[in-house]
């Protein structure tokens, strides 16, 4: 299974980004508690999950941005 690529995350709104972010945490914490119980079977999940989570809080971050520059922006004028 290939990595899942940015675009899919910056199509996402921001609410389904928030309920994405989530899942994913959720998703993190579920692996952990497989391997320390040792019944991780696909041990590459972990990639694939904390690059998805990286990825989304990495929109988040762009669009907390873009909203903070136009909101000075707008106040400069």
């Amino acid at each position: 299974m290939p990595l899942p690529k940015i675009e899919d995350a910056r199509k996402l709104s921001d609410d389904d980004l928030k309920e994405q972010i989530l899942v994913v945490k959720r998703e993190l914490f579920e692996l952990r508690m497989q391997k320390a119980t040792r019944q991780l079977e696909k041990s590459h999940q972990f990639k694939h999950a904390r690059h998805r989570l990286a990825q989304l809080m990495t929109v988040e971050q762009e669009r907390l941005s873009a909203s903070s520059t136009a909101q000075s922006g707008a106040e400069q004028e």
